[in-house]
């Protein structure tokens, strides 16, 4: 069955040229600062593992990039905030996202990444599973390395994506989806499926759109200056949830972009911050 999102993005993407459905996914073009951003961020992140460099590369699995980053707080009971990379399934770097750490870590909670294999190195599919792989080893190795606390579960971009694909997991107490896509359809006519390859399967079995509610609280951000397809998938995914009466926030943040958005997790007053504490009761 269609489902009212695909019915009312079909109408117009029928209407579009092959550039126009690029250039309605590329956060890249639409940011001309994102090089200066993304520098910026890695920089303050090479700065960061080398001040915490207790707990990084951690292994969870055999392929390269099944490595875990944690920042273990004080208190090993503390909530930890798992947060996964984005870059379209197919690029970036846990280590490069390090200093969102600073947010949660200034409130005693703990912070952990995992890598995750890149596309076309293996399917989408194959991505979601490592991270559930990685969600297991935290489950049953997190306790030895510093978290034992209740796990919130976050992801910007394709790494909100996956956040919502790893709600489920029993590990999870509570997830974060930010700047998410969150139906997968369109993208097979985009520049992103020359790597992705996504199958008819894929896009019905691995679209949070799709797929049943899992109610668990799930906060879904995005910025206000964001691509219109992402916004509008945030915005149908919170309302999907609520006609389930599955609890959790829509955030849009004013005047924020793909990836100023960050900005609002990595402070410790920051918006993203104060909503990721908000997800658990106060202790």
């Amino acid at each position: 069955m269609t489902t009212p999102h695909l019915r009312g993005l079909c109408a117009e993407w029928g209407r579009m040229s092959r550039a126009e459905r690029d250039r309605a996914y590329d956060n890249s073009a639409a940011v001309p600062e994102s090089p200066a951003l993304n520098e910026a961020r890695i920089a303050a992140s090479r700065e960061f593992r080398a001040r915490h460099a207790a707990g990084l590369d951690l292994r969870y699995g055999p392929r390269e990039r099944n490595l875990w980053d944690i920042y273990a707080a004080e208190d090993p009971n503390a909530p930890c905030l798992v947060f996964i990379h984005g870059g379209y399934w197919q690029r970036n770097r846990r280590e490069d996202f390090a200093c969102l750490a600073e947010g949660v870590r200034a409130h005693g909670w703990s912070c952990a990444l995992p890598g995750y294999t890149l596309a076309p190195e293996i399917t989408l599919a194959d991505i979601v599973a490592e991270i559930h792989q990685a969600l297991d080893w935290l489950a049953g190795h997190g306790a030895a390395h510093g978290v034992a606390g209740p796990v919130v579960l976050s992801g910007w971009s394709a790494g909100g994506h996956l956040a919502a694909m790893g709600l489920r997991h029993p590990r999870v107490t509570a997830g974060f989806a930010i700047s998410g896509v969150f139906e997968l359809g369109p993208l097979r006519d985009t520049y992103l499926n020359e790597k992705l390859r996504l199958t008819d399967e894929e896009a019905a079995t691995l679209s949070p759109l799709r797929l049943p509610v899992v109610n668990k609280p799930l906060a879904i951000a995005y910025g206000t200056r964001e691509l219109a397809a992402l916004v509008t998938d945030s915005r149908d995914l919170h309302a999907l949830r609520a006609a389930s009466h599955a609890p959790g926030p829509l955030l849009p943040v004013a005047g924020a972009d793909h990836f100023t958005i960050l900005d609002q997790l990595r402070r410790p007053d920051g918006e993203l911050t104060r909503a990721t504490l908000g997800l658990l009761p106060q202790r």
